[in-house]
This record gives C-alpha cells, sequence and structure tokens, in this order.
C-alpha cells in the first residue's frame, strides 16, 4: 500500500526537516518492476510514490522535496536523464538514483559525471536498493538541515539562481516574490510568452508552507474544451458517455498545494464561472455527482495578454480577474532588462552544454555577448535558451552552422577569448555562493589577492551577486 502525505498542510513552515518516513518517488513504466520496488521500500519503512511516467513525477517536486527519485532510465516519453535535467532544474540537490539495463551502464555512468547521485544495474537485489536508496534519504535530510541553518543564519535563498539579473525589474520581483511566496494569497502573474511566468509561479509554491505538497500545472490552451470540465473538476462513473469509472479532477489531486492556471485567459466563458465559484468557495463537485469536496489550495494564474482588455471585448469575466488579482507579478520581458541577457546567456548556455551531454562549456567572445544585448527577442528567455541550445551544438546563434559561429570567434583576440572564460568562471561562482569571496577563491584554485585581482581587472561588480544586495 502507497503512503500518501497528510491532506492538510502546517500553517507555518517547519523549522525543522520533517520526522515522518522518507518520501520516495518510484518512477518506472513497467509496473511488475515498480511493484515490487515499491514494496521492497515500504518493508524497510519509507513513504513511496509509484508513477509510471517521468511527466507525472514532476507535478511532486519542489525546492523543498524532502525526499529521493529513483528513476528507470528509459521509458516512453520523457525519459529518466531528461527527469533528472528536469529535476536538478527545480532542485540541483535532490537525488537522483538511475535505474538501468546491461547496455545502459557507460550512460549511467556518464549521468552521475552530470549529477545523479548513483545508479543501479538491473537485476539487483531489495538489499542493495534499500541501502543505496537509504544513503541518499541521509544526503537529502543533511541537505535540508543545512538550508535550515543558513536561513536561520540570514543566508540568501535561490531566488538569484531560478530567476537571474541584475536590472531593476528584476531585483524588484525577487523582492515581491519573497513577500508575497509565504502568503496564502491568490496570485496572478503576467507577462509575454516565454518571459518565465511559470519559473516565478513555481518560486511562489516553493516559498509557501506548501512547498512539500504537490505543484500542479494546467494548460489552459493545451487541454480540448470538451475534456476541459473533466480534467479540472474530475468525474463520476457513467457521468457521461465513455466514462467508465471515476475520476479525481486536478483540483482534487492538488489539495493540499497549489495550482497554477498556465494561459487562463484560454478558458472558455462557461468554466470561468465554474472556476471563479470554486475559488470563492474552495469546493468543488465532481461531473455526475452532487457530492461537494472541500479543496485547501492556493490558486496562481498566469496571462501573456493583458486580462482588461480581455474584460473589455467580453472575452473574460471581470469578476473572476477581481478575484484572481488580489497580487499582480508581472515578469519583465527581455527587452525591458538588456542588461540580463549576456549572463542569462552564459547560464543557459552552461545548462544546454550539460543537457546535451557537452564536455566542456563553448567559449563566447565579449563581442558575441555585446551583439546579443542589442538583439530583439521577441520569444524572451525561451528564444534565448534555443539560441544558447544552437551555439553549445555549433550552430551559431541563428542555426547558420560551425562557419558561423568560426567566423565570429576568428575576430576575437584570444587574450579577450580568456578574458571572457574567467569572468564567466567568476561570475558563475559568486552566483552559486551567494557573492561571498571565500568559497569562491577556494573552489577556482585561487589565491584572495588573486580574485580580487582579477575581479578588479575584468570589472565584475561582486555586490551584484549578494542577494539583492543584502549582506556581505
Amino acid at each position: 500500500m502507497i503512503a500518501h502525505p497528510p491532506q492538510h498542510p502546517p500553517q507555518h513552515p517547519p523549522q525543522h526537516p520533517p520526522q515522518h518516513p522518507p518520501r520516495i518517488l518510484v518512477v518506472d513504466d513497467d509496473a511488475d518492476l515498480r511493484g515490487s520496488t515499491v514494496q521492497a521500500l515500504e518493508l524497510a519503512g519509507m513513504a513511496v510514490q509509484d508513477l509510471a511516467t517521468a511527466e507525472r513525477a514532476l507535478d511532486f517536486i519542489t525546492f523543498g522535496f524532502p525526499g529521493v527519485v529513483l528513476t528507470d532510465i528509459r521509458m516512453p516519453g520523457m525519459d529518466g536523464l531528461t527527469l533528472m535535467t528536469r529535476v536538478h532544474e527545480i532542485d540541483r540537490e535532490i537525488p537522483v538514483i538511475l535505474m538501468t539495463g546491461h547496455g545502459d551502464v557507460q550512460l549511467a555512468v556518464r549521468a552521475m559525471r552530470e549529477g545523479a547521485h548513483d545508479f543501479m544495474e538491473k537485476p539487483f537485489s531489495a538489499s542493495q536498493m534499500t541501502e543505496l536508496v537509504a544513503r541518499a534519504v541521509d544526503f537529502r535530510r543533511l541537505v535540508l538541515e543545512n538550508r535550515v541553518l543558513r536561513a536561520a543564519a540570514g543566508q540568501a535563498d535561490d531566488l538569484e539562481q531560478r530567476l537571474i539579473g541584475r536590472s531593476t525589474a528584476m531585483i524588484d520581483l525577487r523582492r515581491r516574490l519573497r513577500t508575497v511566496g509565504p502568503a496564502e494569497t491568490d496570485v496572478l502573474i503576467t507577462g509575454p510568452t516565454g518571459a518565465g511566468k511559470e519559473v516565478v509561479a513555481r518560486a511562489l509554491h516553493d516559498l509557501s508552507s506548501r512547498a512539500r505538497r504537490p505543484f500542479v500545472v494546467i494548460d489552459c490552451a493545451a487541454i480540448p474544451a470538451q475534456l476541459m470540465e473533466s480534467e479540472l473538476f474530475g468525474h463520476e462513473q457513467g457521468a457521461f458517455a465513455g466514462a467508465m469509472r471515476a475520476r479525481t479532477g486536478k483540483f482534487e489531486h492538488a489539495s493540499g498545494g497549489t495550482v497554477l492556471l498556465d494561459d487562463i485567459a484560454a478558458l472558455t466563458p462557461a468554466l470561468q464561472g465554474k472556476l471563479l465559484r470554486l475559488i470563492e468557495d474552495r469546493t468543488v463537485s465532481r461531473l455526475g455527482s452532487n457530492e461537494v469536496h472541500p479543496l485547501d489550495i492556493r490558486v496562481l494564474a498566469t496571462a501573456r495578454v493583458p486580462l482588461e482588455a480581455e474584460v473589455a471585448a467580453g472575452r473574460f469575466r471581470a469578476d473572476l480577474l477581481y478575484r484572481l488579482n488580489v497580487v499582480t507579478l508581472e515578469v519583465p520581458a527581455l527587452d525591458q532588462r538588456r542588461e540580463d541577457i549576456a549572463l542569462l546567456f552564459l547560464r543557459l548556455l552552461t545548462e544546454a552544454a550539460a543537457r546535451h551531454r557537452i564536455e566542456a562549456v563553448p567559449q563566447v567572445p565579449p563581442a558575441f555577448l555585446t551583439a546579443l544585448g542589442s538583439r530583439d527577442w521577441p520569444g524572451n528567455v525561451r528564444e534565448l535558451r534555443n539560441a544558447a541550445d544552437r551555439f553549445a551544438l555549433g550552430l551559431g546563434l541563428d542555426g547558420g552552422g560551425e562557419g558561423e559561429t568560426a567566423a565570429g570567434q576568428a575576430t576575437v583576440r584570444l587574450a579577450d577569448r580568456v578574458a571572457a572564460f574567467e569572468r564567466r568562471e567568476i561570475e558563475a561562482a559568486l552566483a552559486a555562493h551567494g557573492g561571498a569571496l571565500r568559497p569562491v577563491y577556494e573552489s577556482l584554485g585561487l589565491s584572495r589577492k588573486s580574485l580580487y585581482e582579477k575581479i578588479l581587472k575584468l570589472g565584475i561588480d561582486k555586490t551584484a551577486f549578494i542577494a539583492d544586495g543584502e549582506g556581505s
């Protein structure tokens, strides 16, 4: 039997990591193997959630997830390596253990260099698996305990890593997130396509007391209108033709956690009315049933078009807008924070190199970074990420091939390339350590004096990496 977490979260974040049994996500499309794995872990006293798809696992992953992910590598849809990458985009210190067949051992070893906690070759014994998972659980517990201690000491959170930027717009957004995140209020998140609205939503969830409960994303534009009501509210057996069994809706599934309504303007007027009632009453009734189920959820919504204009055009309910925008957070477009583009591109390039298993991150000439800042990016961060992927693969900025990249680099002096490399490495280290200099020069193998000299020579503003200017 799978143990489920309590239905009602605490009113305030715990001061110490929870003492309940460790939570393990077991992800495998093989039902028999998944079942035997779950049974062995439960006999070892662990709370387990078994999942047939990697996509489903991401509903449970938050920055504060108090457990371990145990996943097969080869699965239909999203594979285990992609799941590991997505998990580490949320929290790089969540242990991910890979289950692999004999032919994938080299792949698993490479994955460990990229951040996998460990791997097991099939077939494996129950004792081997439980011992490995137990060690990963101990590692995760220490990580969470250290975070509590660092928070108590007033050290920075990870928003600077999630929402990169030194611009005034990004500093203000991070400050507002720290204020609104722990609150229970619903939030409307606005901004153009690709700006990072879902990243902001997940940060709100992870900063709240609901961080250890599900974060459920509902793509209002992607689900067909005829299926949307059943997806949101659930249905009973026989509620309509084809309803062979009862189904829990997204809102019920998220109880205790957070629901993100992505692109809420895409909902039909009829569904907007039902959603308004649900948000106001915090109750839901499945299709085909009169039974009312109470909901304990926080509702976040994103909009890529101005909802006030949609209201004026008669396409969006004014009362729903007023109910949602108790707090509104605006995510700026890239052209509103051009000073962030170079730094953001370097971070995305590093991630792209890891994702495509490229041994060394390609060097970026300073002139190239300057050109990025003057270019238009209508697709915002999403378009910039695609450009970083192409550059990592040697296809240049616009997919023009290696010649384009080589031609751009040929005009740059070697000294400039070295300076660009040093700048990137030092800025990445400063960002990783919140601007603290000692761990930076120790991790880079420099003396304190050498680091200071390079910071001055390269014109790096180290205060920009201290949490929004706080601390030293």
